[in-house]
């Protein structure tokens, strides 16, 4: 399907694995000339490389840098002025118990998954409504309506995505620039691979074995009983971005394989 989506520009955060690369790749596949971020100048060049040998119709660019850093996103903004799309992906998250979380560690988890995103769509927004065309998409996570308890520190965050998402929405109306949240649940990054895999160190279990028995210990709430794919969710952002998608506003979409029990 052609998503309409051919020639626009994007910047999607945190690129270089996981979600946000499968982002990347399933927006390049529609012809989108992405701009791939990560910390790391080598593994940012990489997925670059790999999206110009794979699509070379479009022309993927670097965007290293430490979006936490102030200087460094401005950097970025003086050499990317302007996108039509801005996937905020990038974010950090660990178990931990709510009673060794301090201060510190809260407002590391507030800087890096909110105050980075709000700085590139604070940054990005006006152009897209002078333009009168933009996506803005936020990366949540079943955590922002279903809170574990297992990493407050996170779910603080990602509950704070969809009220950022919903503010910034209103400033759109009438505008064909659309701000959403997606939610997606338990995903197959290659962290979560690393986890499952230091779970079950017997060899003798295949992968997709280690993954059923791991979902019915610990997750049996899932009805999918496996872990969400990247490129599902990239597949899905790519249909958000796309201007199929015009409706959606201020929306929290959920891609969480059944994990939130609830009708909304």
């Amino acid at each position: 399907m052609d998503m309409g989506l051919n020639n626009k520009t994007a910047l999607v955060t945190g690129s270089t694995k996981g979600i946000g690369k499968a982002i990347a790749i399933e927006l390049a596949k529609e012809g989108v000339n992405v701009l791939i971020n990560g910390r790391n100048d080598e593994e940012v060049e990489r997925i670059v490389n790999e999206i110009k040998l794979d699509f070379p119709a479009t022309s993927p660019q670097n965007a290293t840098a430490d979006l936490v850093n102030i200087g460094q996103r401005e950097a970025l903004f003086e050499k990317y002025p302007e996108v039509d799309i801005l996937v905020n992906n990038m974010g950090i998250y660990e178990i931990m118990k709510y009673e060794d979380v301090d201060d510190e560690i809260w407002e590391k988890y507030f800087r890096t998954n909110v105050l980075a995103a709000n700085g590139l769509s604070k940054f990005y927004l006006p152009n897209m409504l002078k333009n009168d065309y933009g996506r803005i998409i936020f990366i949540a996570s079943e955590e922002a309506i279903m809170p574990s308890g297992q990493m407050p520190q996170y779910g603080m965050t990602k509950s704070m995505l969809l009220s950022l998402s919903k503010s910034l929405s209103k400033l759109t109306i009438g505008r064909e620039v659309t701000i959403n949240t997606i939610m997606p649940g338990p995903t197959l990054s290659e962290k979560v691979q690393q986890i499952i895999e230091g779970i079950y160190p017997n060899e003798d279990m295949t992968f997709s074995e280690k993954e059923k028995d791991f979902m019915t210990t610990n997750l049996p709430q899932s009805e999918i009983q496996r872990f969400i794919k990247p490129i599902e969710i990239g597949r899905l952002a790519a249909f958000v971005c796309s201007p199929y998608s015009s409706a959606f506003k201020g929306s929290p979409i959920r891609m969480d394989g059944g994990m939130v029990p609830t009708i909304f």
